[in-house]
């Protein structure tokens, strides 16, 4: 079976600890720039469910939250049911990992449903998000979650499956075409990794009918909603474990991708447009759309949907003539965003640790210690500053042993060198065996 690349997004392709986030367009429809103040509870993940009625074609509202010290994206994203390409590119201007406090992030908790048959479940591999239609609900209903997907060169296939088997607590056997890329990082695999912490199939697993696929969990759920896997659809712990209670084998899955979807809501007509992937021909999709909208009965405004089309954000526009923006409201902030990582624990005098970045500036520093905090699994890392300069200290790990693998992963996964360290100071490094020497051969004196 194939399996996935569970690694977060390295420095250089997020480009995040070098140089600062840039504008890639506005953030959101022009209705989020002033959000009605409403004092509303904050929704949790799992009431992303939804009752449907007759040809409901559009589920959920906009939203938006004002971050306090500590926030990341990805954890706003986490507790809200969005996956982390969603929420970036719904706030393109914003740092994912040290949010200004006080900062308003727009939550695009409102979708379009995919156009399909509503059965089982449905993927959307363009907007990186999965749409179940139970079978046995007293009334018709729609759950809907992030999804991570398959990278370019290793794409999730599109098309009918089904569903059948499911596992819980499932053995990883790895790939050998993944065994291969690892080891020619330098990142060699076993045969197969048992259940537990180190299994990036996570607790939960569905085999599908499509050879090789899978739909499972992960140990590393800030990678959901991202295309970073060789091909399996993955979901954030709690969500892959609600499905995996109601979820029954033979149930269909069909997989499509459809970057430019089209509800209709009180009259009004709205765009839902993704980013279309490389593989995909924009100009002719485009074309496909406005073929599509010349047709319907209401009078469109061509410049809403240039104007949806070039920001791709993944919000529903309304691009009916004269239509108002909807309001997002403001909600109150959870005492504590689910799934959020612990602060990091105290490295004392005598832990090991590893000093995983020394900069003189601040923001890169506090930024990597935010991005090591949500590794998977994690590495507790935090930010300290000494004489004007700022390390990044890992840590504490029991062992040298799990400091080296810890600076080991941190090279691999971020490029950093890194420094094993015993009360503060650099570890003696382990001595190193003869090249000539074989597992279990005393070479000749």
């Amino acid at each position: 079976m194939k399996a996935c690349d569970y690694s977060l997004p390295t420095v250089r392709s997020l480009r995040t600890w070098i140089v600062p986030t840039l504008l890639f367009g506005l953030a959101g429809c022009a209705g989020w720039n002033q959000p009605i103040e409403l004092a509303l509870p904050p929704p949790q993940p799992e009431r992303h469910r939804f009752a449907l009625s007759g040809s409901q074609e559009m589920i959920g509202q906009l939203a938006a939250l004002e971050t306090v010290e500590g926030d990341t994206l990805p954890d706003i994203a986490r507790h809200y049911g969005l996956g982390f390409q969603q929420i970036k590119d719904a706030n393109p201007a914003l740092d994912e990992w040290l949010p200004p406090p006080g900062t308003r992030v727009a939550l695009p908790t409102r979708f379009i449903l995919p156009d399909a048959p509503r059965r089982g479940i449905v993927v959307n591999l363009a907007a990186m998000r999965l749409f179940y239609f139970p079978a046995d609900r007293p009334s018709w209903e729609v759950e809907t979650y992030p999804v991570g997907i398959g990278r370019e060169g290793w794409s999730t296939p599109t098309g009918e499956m089904k569903i059948v088997d499911k596992e819980a607590f499932p053995v990883w056997h790895v790939p050998a075409s993944v065994r291969e890329e690892h080891e020619r990082k330098g990142d060699p695999l076993p045969a197969s990794v048992p259940a537990g912490p180190d299994n990036p199939l996570g607790d939960y697993a569905f085999y599908l009918s499509k050879p090789s696929y899978l739909m499972h969990g992960t140990n590393k759920p800030y990678g959901v909603g991202l295309r970073a896997s060789h091909g399996c659809l993955r979901l954030y712990p709690e969500d892959i474990s609600a499905l995996f209670r109601d979820v029954a084998v033979k149930t269909p899955l069909r997989v499509v991708n459809q970057p430019y979807l089209v509800g209709h809501a009180q009259g009004v007509v709205y765009l839902e447009a993704h980013r279309p992937f490389d593989e995909l021909n924009e100009k002719k999709l485009r074309a496909q759309l406005r073929k599509r909208l010349a047709k319907e009965s209401a009078s469109i405004d061509w410049a809403r949907v240039d104007y949806a089309l070039d920001v791709a954000d993944g919000v529903p526009v309304p691009i009916s003539q004269g239509a108002p923006n909807p309001p997002a409201p403001l909600l109150s902030h959870p005492a504590r965003l689910d799934g959020a990582p612990e602060p990091a624990p105290v490295i004392g005098p005598a832990d090991w640790a590893v000093n995983a970045l020394d900069t003189a500036d601040e923001i890169t520093a506090r930024r990597m210690a935010a991005m090591l905090n949500h590794q998977g699994p994690r590495i507790p890392a935090q930010a300290r500053e000494t004489q004007g300069r700022y390390r990044v200290l890992a840590g504490p790990f029991p062992s040298a042993a799990e400091a080296r693998k810890a600076q080991r992963r941190m090279q691999i996964e971020f490029d950093l060198k890194g420094e094993v360290l015993s009360s503060g100071q650099p570890a003696a490094k382990p001595p190193r065996k003869p090249r000539h020497a074989k597992r279990g051969v005393v070479p000749a004196k």
